[in-house]
Parts: structure tokens; C-alpha cells; sequence
């Protein structure tokens, strides 16, 4: 096996591990990685088809329950942030896009790790549960980066675990899904990348297995301080691999 497809399935079984565990995570915890080693064309592609082929292993596999009255609204705004993102994609600046995204969870998720009580936001209602979606549809097109706010939404709110996992597996399900088609309709899949898509597919559904029976087996508590970990880790990823950028172009200017 070449030392590329050696690394992409690597990272892909890492990738799946946490996303069989926390519902989420797979193009953060990837990306994290692909965007150092691999085309950004290739990453974006390979995050998606990822973390989708790993949502619907979990949709088979590890049910928790379908709530449409609290899906409704992030499904919403995700159908509103998906073309929207498709569409900026071309022209919206990923590299300041990823600085802020990872500046929110860097800063907003160790305050809540540190807090004894988690604080649970009760404002908004439906319209900032469709905002958070529309933002989750944004980052779907920028790399399948669909589960980040949403999920940080979630804890906000203080759902239950179950409920959150239900929330994202179901979202990210169908956002990640229409994503793929997205970027088959416009081109952006090669045929170059069948074999890479390929090769993950079998590390994918391995680890995932086994995270989403570590899944069944903590707590409440102990699954929001997981995710509010992995958040916190891919706010320091998205950071370091954007901040340099964005000094390198402060000094050029």
C-alpha cells in the first residue's frame, strides 16, 4: 500500500473511533490531519464521504430514537446553509472561515469543561436551533464539517445524551449525505478519488463499531466532557492550521 492511502486509512479509522463514540467529529478529527498531507480538494471530499459512510453505519447499528419536533429546526436551516455554503464555496475564504469556527470552540468550550455546571441556554427557541443547523449546512460544504456548532448547540442546551445523539447522527445523516451529492453534481468527486474513498470504508466500519460500544457504556456526564474535549481539540486544530496563513498574509501585505 502507498504510504498515502497507508495514511488516509489511518487517519479514517482514528476519524471513526470518535465518531462511533460521540455521534460526530469525523471531518474535524480528519481534517485535522488530511489538511497538512493531502490535496484540500481531496480532504474535503474524503471528510464527507467519511463521516457519511460512518453515519449511516451508526443509523444501522446504535438507534437512539427519532424527536422531529427537535430535528425540524436544525434540518431547516441546514437546507438554508447547504446551497448557501455550495455556493460561497468558491469565493468564501476557508482559511478565515476555519480561524473563527476554531476560535469559538477553542475560547467557549474549556470555560464549559472548567464550569462544574454545564449552562444551559433557554433563548431562542426553534430560530436558534435553525441558525445553529444553517451554520452546521455551511461547514457541511466546506468540508463536511456539518457536526461542530450544532453539537456545541446541543450541549448548550443541555439535552440529554441520547437526545444530542439522536439530534446529530440524524442531521449530520442527512447534511453530510446531501453534501456528497453536492459535490458530485458540481464536479468536485474525480474518479481519481474512488480508490482513497475506497480503502476507508472497511476502517471506517470497524472503529466505529467499537466506539459506538464505548458509546453505550459512560455516562451523561462523562459524554458531554468527551465531546466538549473533542471540540476543544479541533478548535486548536482548525487554528493551527489556519493562524499561520493568516500571519504569512499579514506580513506579505
Amino acid at each position: 500500500m502507498e504510504p498515502s492511502l497507508g495514511l488516509i486509512v489511518g487517519v479514517a479509522a482514528l476519524a471513526g473511533f470518535v465518531q462511533g463514540l460521540s455521534g460526530f467529529g469525523f471531518s474535524l478529527v480528519a481534517l485535522s490531519i488530511w489538511a497538512w498531507t493531502l490535496d484540500p480538494k481531496l480532504a474535503a471530499v474524503l471528510a464527507v464521504a467519511g463521516g457519511f459512510t460512518g453515519q449511516v453505519i451508526a443509523a444501522v447499528t446504535l438507534r437512539r430514537g427519532f424527536e422531529w419536533a427537535r430535528l425540524m429546526p436544525f434540518v431547516a436551516g441546514g437546507l438554508l446553509g447547504l446551497p448557501l455554503g455550495l455556493t460561497l464555496l468558491p469565493h468564501l475564504d476557508p482559511v478565515w472561515f476555519k480561524a473563527v469556527i476554531g476560535g469559538v470552540l477553542f475560547v467557549w468550550c474549556p470555560l464549559m469543561l472548567a464550569s462544574r455546571r454545564l449552562p444551559h441556554v433557554q433563548l431562542g427557541g426553534r430560530l436558534a436551533d435553525g441558525v445553529a443547523g444553517a451554520m452546521g449546512g455551511v461547514g457541511g460544504a466546506l468540508g463536511g464539517l456539518t457536526g461542530a456548532i450544532p453539537t456545541l448547540w446541543c450541549t448548550l442546551r443541555g439535552y440529554p445524551r441520547d437526545i444530542q445523539r439522536s439530534i446529530i447522527q440524524n442531521f449530520n445523516l442527512a447534511f453530510l449525505g446531501l453534501t456528497l451529492l453536492g459535490y458530485l453534481a458540481t464536479g468536485v468527486v474525480q474518479s481519481s478519488m474512488a480508490l482513497p474513498i475506497a480503502v476507508t470504508a472497511p476502517a471506517i466500519l470497524i472503529t466505529s463499531l467499537v466506539g459506538a460500544r464505548v458509546y453505550v457504556g459512560i455516562s451523561d456526564l462523562a459524554f458531554h466532557r468527551i465531546v466538549l474535549t473533542l471540540l476543544t481539540a479541533s478548535g486548536i486544530a482548525m487554528l493551527a492550521h489556519s493562524l499561520p496563513q493568516l500571519l504569512t498574509r499579514v506580513a506579505a501585505a
